[in-house]
């Protein structure tokens, strides 16, 4: 169900509880800015999560009120995941859904990285 990206941060959301490493997940990358995981319904061939260490609710939130030392290392993070992958030769899709019109489901930043396979058009036509 998607979120309301306005509500304060819920640390009981599902990728906080990864990040305390209450629930298991099969981590490709982490450093002191993010962690790096595969998608337990993957959309695609390659369908990679990258979240903030920081208790962000949203791509909103994290721009306004990350530091720029946080941004920068979460920005080269994705990055340095979607090289690792393989994912930039022949292109992938980097996707971050914010609020309820934009479909996120889970209260903590979370980007997409899709590749692997040709992906079609971003959105339904």
């Amino acid at each position: 169900m998607p979120i309301d990206a306005t509500l304060p941060y819920d640390d009981t959301n599902i990728f906080a509880r990864i990040l305390r490493g209450e629930i298991p997940s099969t981590r490709v990358y982490e450093d002191q800015w993010a962690v790096a995981f595969h998608d337990i319904a993957p959309q695609a061939a390659t369908h990679i999560l990258v979240i903030p260490r920081g208790a962000y609710v949203s791509w909103d939130d994290f721009s306004a009120n990350a530091p720029a030392e946080e941004i920068a290392g979460f920005v080269r993070a994705v990055g340095h995941v979607a090289r690792e992958q393989g994912l930039v030769a022949d292109g992938y899709r980097l996707l971050a859904n914010t609020g309820g019109h934009g479909g996120q489901e889970v209260p903590h930043l979370h980007v997409h990285l899709f590749g692997g396979a040709p992906l079609g058009p971003m959105l339904a036509r």
